[in-house]
């Protein structure tokens, strides 16, 4: 119940359950822990690289892939011992052409549209350049098959034109995300499961959580954190999709 807060405090509420929901505490089921820690016969090797919260790779190992998240941050999720800490661009390349497929999360805080009033101070300083190099980086792994993720920005004339847009709405998830996918010797993501119409009876702030993220420490996160978790029903969608070529 929202109490005397009306339908503001109703909206506020109802947006921290949703975030809860994506940002649960790394609670471990007996099952789930155990069955992550096995590789079936048929599993492809996958590093998620840029990735701390774990999401894609639990989503993987959940279904006895040999799955492997990097990043600068220590890692988090139900298989943090999957996790290497450490600069990705300092693998040796013979290591990271051991894996099948790499999805990669790079930065997006000097790339997105969202930040385009900044573009010009951020080109002058060279952050924007490096950024881009970062990201140009992941497009060069000695890995077949390679999907980066990143929000719509300036990588689409920087490097080329995305191979497709999701939305969260699409995997079963009411919010709205424009979202963009390169990818390398893979198919499109093809949407699981199309919540738009309930999505659209929900209050803008719910619809649009991730751009209304409030600042500050919530569950140990901060809100750039909070904002770069994959949604469950996006990771979900790359193993059934993606896990089997």
């Amino acid at each position: 119940m929202c109490g005397e807060n009306s339908v503001r405090g109703c909206v506020t509420a109802l947006r921290h359950r949703l975030t809860d929901v994506i940002f649960a505490p790394n609670a471990k089921s007996q099952s789930t822990t155990t069955r992550g820690t096995y590789v079936h016969e048929n599993s492809v090797k996958v590093a998620i690289i840029c990735e701390e919260s774990g999401t894609v790779r639990d989503a993987f190992r959940k279904r006895g892939h040999d799955a492997w998240s990097y990043d600068l941050l220590p890692g988090r999720g139900l298989f943090p011992q999957y996790h290497v800490q450490g600069d990705i661009t300092k693998v040796p390349k013979a290591k990271l052409a051991e894996f099948d497929l790499a999805i990669c999360h790079p930065p997006c805080d000097r790339l997105l549209v969202a930040g385009a009033l900044h573009w010009k101070k951020w080109q002058a300083s060279g952050e924007q350049q490096k950024g881009i190099e970062f990201f140009m980086f992941m497009t060069r792994l000695p890995i077949k098959k390679i999907a980066i993720e990143n929000p719509v920005g300036i990588m689409s004339t920087a490097y080329r034109k995305s191979d497709q847009i999701i939305e969260p709405w699409q995997f079963g998830h009411p919010e709205t995300k424009r979202t963009c996918l390169w990818l390398t010797n893979l198919p499109l993501l093809q949407g699981t499961k199309n919540v738009y119409d309930e999505m659209m009876k929900l209050p803008p702030k719910l619809r649009n959580r991730v751009h209304h993220e409030s600042p500050g420490v919530r569950n140990g996160l901060t809100r750039s954190m909070r904002r770069a978790v994959t949604y469950p029903g996006w990771a979900d969608a790359m193993v059934e999709q993606w896990g089997s070529l």
